[in-house]
């Protein structure tokens, strides 16, 4: 049987919002099976509990934002990331303000904490939403058009394209294809860092965003080149990180996704119309489970936990 999983044990961090700037505390616990991802605000005076679902996103500028009345957790994409990469199925996650900590930018350091704190796998079977037939959105705007579908896969695919013009970027390729059966998540994907252009550094501070970016959390570009004096990760880590942001949005469902995905300049808004509409299409989805792995997408079973230390 593929089996849900959780953590073994507690494990503590801190760090800075990205658009906050502010210092936050971060506490991942275990939960029991069925209990799916549950972010909580524990500053309040009276803690408040997030658990993810599509419609808990409230907001998606610049992140994906859960939000109960005014209460908000925001930038959780790249932590669900990490969960969605390493199978875990049941979390509660702590925080003592309103971000969650960017850490170094990508996914890396939230996948070696939840390896620091041992993953297990529970007493009760792993619940996969399967793709039965396609749903696309699509958003025009000033820019252009942007797209993002879901396709029935045996297994988990992305495919993304991002369309920057700037010739750093340019050079290193604005298309991946990720299959999950042949691509290992912890070492070609989960280490990608956001970014930035410096041009725009100002307008975001001024309407309240950005203000913890720095070089050690994201990669930064001018008009030219880019800036970190320690290059890239990866050959192609602007569109490995929008792609790692596609996994932590889409893992917003609730449930490890068998589909494929596609995208031409899609980000947090758009991913999350997608998996709304999605599941507004009761024919376009199903919830299987699998009794024994054999028969299982090989993305869910082979062994792509190498446990690894954050640069």
């Amino acid at each position: 049987m593929v089996k849900q999983r959780s953590i073994k044990q507690i494990v503590r961090t801190t760090g800075i919002g990205l658009h906050s700037g502010t210092k936050v505390e971060l506490t991942l616990r275990p939960a029991a099976p069925d209990t799916g991802i549950i972010f909580r605000r524990t500053d309040l005076a009276e803690p408040l509990d997030f658990p993810v679902r599509p419609d808990a996103v409230g907001g998606t500028r610049m992140a994906t934002t859960l939000q109960r009345g005014d209460v908000r957790v925001s930038t959780i994409e790249h932590l669900m990331s990490a969960c969605a990469g390493l199978g875990i199925d049941n979390l509660y996650v702590d925080v003592t303000a309103e971000e969650i900590p960017i850490m170094d930018g990508s996914a890396g350091t939230f996948v070696f904490l939840l390896q620091s704190a041992g993953i297990e796998q529970q007493a009760a079977a792993k619940r996969f939403i399967r793709v039965k037939s396609p749903v696309e959105v699509r958003q025009s705007g000033p820019s252009g058009e942007k797209w993002a579908r879901l396709e029935p896969f045996f297994g988990f695919r992305l495919r993304f394209t991002i369309d920057f013009d700037h010739p750093a970027i340019d050079a290193t390729g604005q298309f991946a294809d990720i299959d999950f059966a042949k691509v290992s998540y912890v070492k070609d994907v989960a280490r990608a860092r956001t970014f930035g252009f410096m041009q725009d550094a100002e307008n975001l501070r001024s309407s309240g965003l950005g203000r913890g970016g720095s070089f050690d959390n994201a990669i930064l570009l001018d008009e030219y080149r880019i800036l970190n004096h320690d290059g890239l990760r990866y050959e192609d880590e602007f569109v490995k990180h929008k792609a790692l942001d596609a996994v932590g949005d889409l893992y917003v469902l609730g449930h490890p996704l068998i589909g494929s995905y596609a995208a031409f300049r899609s980000g947090h808004g758009l991913n999350n119309a997608l998996i709304r509409k999605f599941l507004a299409d009761e024919s376009a989805w199903e919830l299987v489970t699998f009794e024994d792995e054999a028969s299982a997408p090989p993305a869910f079973t082979r062994d792509w936990e190498e446990v690894f230390a954050p640069a």
